[in-house]
């Protein structure tokens, strides 16, 4: 007896640049869903897009900080600045 050949992932997650981190979001959806009602899949999802939004926020802070050190630098006669 032969085994049928696994299906190819979809378009999106293998031309995705994180193609591994789709396929396993997608099965964690699928899981979710299967556990959860849809009130709480959405409460769930809604937190999720909240913690990804805060680090992206955090991100910018960072850069933003960072560019401003550097640019205090150039402008600073103190010890610090050589």
């Amino acid at each position: 007896m032969q085994a049928h050949p696994a299906p190819a992932p979809p378009r999106s997650a293998v031309t995705a640049a994180s193609g591994g981190f789709v396929l396993v979001t997608g099965a964690l959806r699928a899981v979710e869903s299967l556990l959860l009602r849809g009130g709480q899949r959405t409460a769930r999802r809604n937190a999720w897009t909240a913690v990804l939004e805060d680090r992206k926020r955090a991100r910018a802070r960072r850069e933003a900080q960072s560019v401003l050190d550097r640019l205090g630098r150039g402008y600073d006669a103190g010890p610090e600045a050589r």
